[in-house]
């Protein structure tokens, strides 16, 4: 089996695009690899954090530490970049919060399906029941769902106020209705935090994905920013590691589920880099739940707010989206969270800091209660 790598450059393959969509990604590719800063192409994706709200406690999650207000991303920062929909390849809902629970959700969904974007979103599962026909109603293309245990016990014991057993039985209901339907969609995964005490079970996700019949099994190391959770990161445990992703991979192998893994410490191919070549600030374009913009979700540092610019392509190759470029891979100038980067696909984790964080600044300065 060949073990699927997140990736840094490009995004999900899943349908094909339009030949508008086509020539924007090859524009946007050859702009990076010829070093460009400020860009003639549009992103090729978007990347909406519609709230910082999540109706979970996860014990590995320190948003609930920051005494923060909630936000919900106002529709019309969404709006205001209705005219490169047909450009951009793919709208990812993802961020700090629990997408779903926005209050528009709906009508977003509804909104993007009147363009040829591919349509992903990241979700705790709490809400499948609810939102079910909104996936096959909008044609919603890739939905991953956050477990972190193959049993109610571990899962519900590290996603606090998550309910394993009815997640299950809500994702069985969604692939019977794909069969019942003729679809194909929505392409869905599970996203599974590993750190010691889960890293057992691992393999029976797999397992548990082809009972349900889901397509893939995604695996990210816990980043540990508190104290408590120093016990729990998997630095220094290569081996044991290695040995649970063997067993992983053989399982996804017989049972025929895709399997995307982290690099075990010492292999990741960006050597002694602080991380990976990324080039989040050519491909994406971020806008947290505040209508600012970030470079992505793992850092916290805003660099304006939407209303800043009259248009999009004002604030594309704005200074400060031209700066951040010209330092991102620039190891003598990048910022300093950059270089304690954590992010799934671009952390290098080889790296200690890439698995612990205790006392650095992670989440955003949303407006304090």
């Amino acid at each position: 089996m060949v073990i699927l790598r997140a990736k840094t450059v490009d995004l999900f393959k899943h349908k094909d695009l339009t030949r508008v969509q086509q020539e924007n990604s090859e524009k946007n590719l050859t702009e990076i690899r010829n070093g460009n800063f400020r860009l003639d192409s549009y992103p090729r994706r978007l990347v909406l954090e519609l709230t910082n709200a999540c109706n979970l406690k996860c014990i590995m999650c320190g948003r609930d530490e920051e005494n923060f207000i909630y936000n919900f991303l106002d529709l019309q920062y969404i709006y205001k970049l209705e005219h490169i929909l047909d450009y951009v390849e793919e709208v990812t809902l993802f961020g700090w919060g629990e997408p779903t629970i926005h209050p528009k959700f709906k009508d977003i969904l509804e909104f993007l399906n009147k363009y040829p974007v591919k349509k992903y979103f990241v979700t705790n599962g709490t809400t499948l029941a609810k939102i079910k026909e909104y996936l096959f109603d909008y044609k919603v293309d890739i939905m991953a769902v956050s477990l972190d245990g193959a049993t109610a016990k571990t899962n519900n014991m590290i996603r606090k106020n998550s309910n394993f057993n009815q997640i299950v039985s809500d994702l069985k209901s969604i692939v019977l209705q794909k069969k019942q339907r003729k679809i194909n969609y929505p392409y869905v995964n599970f996203v599974y935090t590993i750190m010691k005490r889960n890293l057992h079970e691992l393999p029976n996700m797999v397992n548990l994905a082809h009972s349900i019949g889901l397509e893939e099994v995604k695996a990210v190391y816990l980043t540990a920013f508190n104290e408590e959770l120093k016990g729990e990161v998997l630095w220094g445990y290569a081996d044991e590691v290695r040995q649970v992703f063997l067993e992983t991979i053989k399982r996804g192998d017989s049972l025929g589920v895709k399997i995307k893994l982290p690099y075990v410490q010492g292999e990741d191919m960006a050597s002694d880099k602080f991380h990976k070549d990324c080039y989040v600030g050519w491909r994406d374009f971020f806008i947290g739940s505040d209508g600012y913009i970030r470079p992505c979700q793992s850092i916290s540092q805003k660099m304006f707010h939407i209303s800043k610019y009259n248009n999009f392509e004002e604030a594309w190759n704005s200074n400060e989206m031209v700066d951040f470029r010209s330092i991102a891979n620039d190891s003598q100038k990048m910022w300093e969270e950059c270089k304690r980067c954590y992010q799934s696909s671009h952390a290098n984790w080889n790296r200690e800091t890439s698995f612990l964080q205790v006392g650095q600044k992670f989440a955003p300065n949303w407006e304090r209660r």
